[in-house]
């Protein structure tokens, strides 16, 4: 079970390293590319959950989850990078799981991006706030994420990790494909995201102490309550 547990995450990263590469020559399909992204995150969930049929409980919890993350986000966008629906999605890998974390975050992407613009860029970070809402999930049972203090450090971290991510999507969108690209341009694009993602972890770092604490009480009793995603 254990094997079976690290066995299926790896998969499904090789699997959207797989989807954003084609998503980075089919720019066009972007819409069929996310849908794409979505439905490794169920057949990854399905998986996970084959020795047990999965309550309508645990959807809904994924959507709730999902539009506080996505509505959540809207009000910020006039703020560079800063933004509640990575501490959302961090929040509800640790309470639920990887699996729910990885829905969480795809979803919340894909659903705000119908009021701020989809585009190319919309597979990918369904994929990054997804990869971060699994390893939030792998990690929930380590020390230093049953820690307050190490919580908000893992969240300033995934701030700088979804700049890097995104980076590259910008790279791809810039140079193409091909790889035409310099490493003075590279260099250029990152150290101009630095204050961007900057924002997004201090952001984090900040819901993380001021809210962690209270959404995973929340969210643990309402698990404990209808034994949710167990």
């Amino acid at each position: 079970m254990q094997r079976r547990s690290i066995t299926a995450p790896v998969i499904l990263i090789f699997v959207l390293a797989a989807l954003l590469i084609a998503s980075a020559w089919f720019t066009d399909h972007y819409i069929l590319m996310s849908f794409a992204v979505l439905a490794a995150g169920l057949l990854f969930m399905l998986v996970r959950f084959e020795s047990r049929k999965m309550e309508v409980g645990e959807l809904v919890i994924i959507a709730v989850i999902a539009a506080i993350a996505s509505v959540g986000r809207i009000p910020f966008a006039g703020i560079p990078g800063a933004q509640p629906t990575t501490f959302v999605i961090i929040v509800s890998g640790v309470v639920f799981g990887a699996e729910t974390g990885f829905m969480v975050g795809g979803v919340a992407a894909l659903a705000s991006n119908m009021v701020l613009g989809q585009g190319p860029w919309t597979p990918w970070q369904m994929a990054v706030w997804g990869l971060i809402g699994i390893i939030s999930g792998l990690l929930r049972n380590r020390r230093f994420m049953q820690n307050k203090w190490g919580r908000i450090l893992f969240g300033a971290v995934c701030g700088y990790f979804f700049g890097a991510i995104m980076n590259i999507w910008g790279l791809y969108a810039a140079g193409g494909p091909a790889g035409t690209l310099s490493t003075k341009m590279v260099l250029s694009y990152f150290g101009a995201s630095l204050l961007f993602d900057s924002f997004h972890a201090i952001s984090n770092a900040l819901f993380l102490l001021v809210f962690g604490d209270i959404f995973i009480k929340i969210l643990t009793r309402f698990k404990g309550k209808y034994g949710l995603l167990q």
